[in-house]
Order: C-alpha cells, then sequence, then structure tokens
C-alpha cells in the first residue's frame, strides 16, 4: 500500500483529488492510504518520509505550495511532488523543486490518471536508489541517482547532490558500506565518487559533473581498475 498526501485548503479540490485517487485504486487494483492537510504548516510539521506522491496545492494562505516543496525537498528527495494550480503560469516552476508534474484545476480523471501514473513509476525508480542519512535536521531521503559523490571534511559528510548538498555528522567508511552495492567508488580517502556523473580522468584527478576532484596515487591503479570494471557491467546491462 502506498501512502499519498493531499496539501490543499480548499475542502472541494481535496474531495475532487481523493475521489480520483479512489478510481484510479479500483480501475488498477491497488491500494493507497491518503493523508488530506489543509495547509503547508500542518504537513511539514514533524514530517516524515513515508509518501510516494505529494499533491500539493500551490496557492494557500501562510505558506504558498512551492514554498513548502522547497522546504519538503530538503528532507525528502525521493517523494514525487504534483502541484495543483488554478493558472498555468505558476505551473512552470514546479520544475524547480523537481515536480514530477503539475494539475490545473478543475482536475480531469483523465489528466489526473495520466499524471499519477507517472508520479508513481518516478517514485518506485527513486526508491529503489534511495538511501537514508540522519542530519541535524532529522531524517533526509536521498536518491542516489541523483548523487554525484560524497566528501569528508573534518568528520563531517558532504553529500553533494545534482540539487543541492546534504551535511552530516559521520565517517566515509559508513557512508561506502552502504553506497558500494550502487557501484560508487573510493578515489582517495576524501571522496566517494558515482560513476554515472563521471566526465573524464586524467593523471591524478577526475572529473565529477562540474568538479574536479583528487585521486590518491596509491589509489589511482585500484580506482581505474573499478572504474572500468564498472562501465562493463552498465554496457553489458544496456546490451
Amino acid at each position: 500500500m502506498r501512502n499519498i498526501a493531499i496539501v490543499e485548503d480548499e475542502d472541494g479540490a481535496a474531495d475532487v483529488l481523493q475521489g480520483h485517487i479512489a478510481q484510479y485504486a479500483r480501475l488498477n487494483g491497488q491500494e493507497f492510504h491518503i493523508d488530506r492537510f489543509h495547509d503547508a504548516e500542518e504537513f511539514l510539521n514533524g514530517y516524515q518520509a513515508i509518501y510516494s506522491v505529494v499533491f500539493m496545492d500551490i496557492q494557500m494562505p501562510h505558506r504558498d505550495g512551492m514554498t513548502a516543496a522547497v522546504e519538503l525537498r530538503a528532507v525528502d528527495k525521493t517523494v514525487s511532488i504534483v502541484f495543483i494550480t488554478n493558472l498555468m503560469q505558476y505551473a512552470q516552476k514546479g520544475y524547480e523543486v523537481d515536480a514530477v508534474a503539475y494539475l490545473l484545476k478543475p482536475v480531469s480523471y483523465f489528466d489526473f490518471a495520466l499524471k499519477f501514473r507517472k508520479a508513481l513509476d518516478v517514485y518506485v525508480m527513486n526508491e529503489e536508489q534511495a538511501i537514508t542519512v540522519n542530519t541535524a535536521n532529522g531524517l533526509c531521503r536521498i536518491s542516489t541517482d541523483k548523487l554525484m559523490y560524497v566528501e569528508t571534511v573534518r568528520h563531517r559528510l558532504y553529500y553533494h547532490l545534482v540539487d543541492g548538498v546534504v551535511e552530516m555528522t559521520g565517517v566515509l567508511y559508513k557512508a561506502e558500506s552502504e553506497l558500494k552495492r550502487f557501484g560508487f567508488l573510493r578515489c582517495n580517502q576524501c571522496y566517494l565518487v558515482n560513476p554515472k556523473f563521471i566526465v573524464s580522468v586524467k593523471g591524478l584527478t577526475v572529473q565529477v559533473g562540474s568538479d574536479t576532484l583528487m585521486i590518491s596515487r596509491p589509489r589511482r591503479n585500484g580506482f581505474l581498475s573499478e572504474l572500468a570494471g564498472w562501465y562493463a557491467g552498465a554496457e553489458g546491462k544496456n546490451d
């Protein structure tokens, strides 16, 4: 059973979404647990990363949905966000917080079903590649598909994502034990890199995204060998 959140201040609009979810569940043989929140404060207060999809109204009192989504992304990088809006111009901003889709009010079932199916598929994909880390602000859910590399500085870990950095207390070898199954490679004592984001290797440096990281001399041969093995495995999966 998947957990779904509806963050909507208008009762009528929330009822429509709940009805659409119930209809989708009947037609597709699935079960969903729905939590409805009347505003962003109620939703974010004590938030736990238990939701597959969040339907977020953009125009709400006290705190708008776009601001709430930014705060949500700080603690949950994997949940699928679908924005609900009256105006097309607001919808385009949703992609700044990696929203899966948007729905225009009044929401038709046909449009809802297409976007909901996409949101569920994206969540499942992210969930399979997700880890949970314990930050100063609480637990944070991260998709390793968006994690470029992990850096350690003075007993602090910095998870460098494509859309930000998550910081926590920790040691790199524990992160390595968790991320090794996702193909992450150690290039020196300070960095654990995701080979999916490696752009090039030159001498004792590796470019990961737009960042250039150092490869320690003792680790270089082993690192290159592991990287070659990862590329061979990736190519085999694509054949």
